[in-house]
């Protein structure tokens, strides 16, 4: 398949996984989107991203139909709603996730972004869910620095097995402290919206001219460009959302892709990092 694989709870996987946002929205792109999560398996594409929030739990179900019959093929992330991820909201969370799944195990549960909830309890929750078996480990997603060195103080909190941000070409600034950071505590970092979200929420990346450069140069697509950009980075995984088979063959192609030290040079120089700290880029 690819030299593009990394550590990841504890498991080999592609650098490259599956997201669902959006799925589940209409029930006459259910037949699409499940040969679309298929096909990325038939790819190697075994990580898929998913969450109760999405489509109010229609993209778990929809993940649910798609594994039905593989699912120790599959390494299975979801998230919870930052208003159940405490106490017994957390166990009905968990239970409501793991029945449109249609599992009796989640590989990787995060809390979706920080709520009213106390870190504390929350890790708490967690680590009861693992003693339980219904989940096999924990994670975060969009929390910035300074909340990581919080979580780090729990009792358990060394326990995070990932952060999941918002991380593109065009939105870096995890690089200034984020990022460095989750690589000197080897918590790999899952890069949502890796494409901005097929250019929408930075209009005009998949046409930036640099980047369509480097694309021809490798007869490759820009999408796969920037995905390459993405996972060129030391512990650091896409999950792009993909609704077409033809999306998900374009996306796993990006695991062969080897970008040159000058690509990077020129991508880096094209639309830069920002000097200082800016604050954690959500959508």
């Amino acid at each position: 398949m690819t030299d593009n694989m990394m550590q990841f709870c504890g498991t080999q996987l592609p650098a490259i996984g599956q997201g669902t946002w959006y799925m589940g929205e209409n029930a006459a792109n259910r037949r699409q989107e499940v040969a679309a999560l298929n096909a990325g398996i038939a790819q190697g594409l075994t990580l898929i991203d998913t969450a109760e929030m999405y489509a109010d739990g229609g993209a778990e179900e929809v993940v649910g139909e798609a594994i039905r019959g593989k699912r120790d093929d599959v390494f299975l992330v979801s998230k919870v709603y930052p208003w159940n991820a405490g106490g017994k909201k957390l166990a009905a969370a968990c239970e409501g996730s793991l029945r449109r799944l249609g599992t009796d195990t989640i590989d990787l549960y995060l809390l979706h972004w920080r709520g009213g909830f106390e870190l504390a309890e929350t890790v708490e929750g967690m680590q009861t869910l693992i003693a339980q078996g219904k989940i096999r480990h924990w994670g975060v997603s969009n929390l910035d620095l300074a909340d990581m060195h919080e979580l780090m103080k729990i009792d358990g909190g060394a326990g995070c097995a990932a952060n999941q941000v918002l991380y593109h070409l065009a939105s870096r600034g995890i690089e200034y402290d984020l990022l460095p950071w989750c690589q000197s505590h080897k918590i790999p970092v899952m890069a949502y919206c890796p494409l901005a979200q097929a250019g929408r929420l930075r209009r005009g990346l998949l046409a930036d001219p640099t980047v369509q450069d480097i694309a021809s140069a490798h007869r490759a697509t820009a999408a796969q460009i920037l995905l390459a950009w993405v996972i060129h980075h030391q512990g650091v995984m896409a999950i792009p959302k993909a609704a077409t088979v033809a999306h998900v063959e374009e996306n796993a192609a990006a695991l062969n892709m080897a970008l040159t030290a000058e690509d990077v040079s020129r991508l880096d120089n094209a639309l830069p990092a920002p000097g200082r700290k800016v604050a954690l880029d959500v959508v």
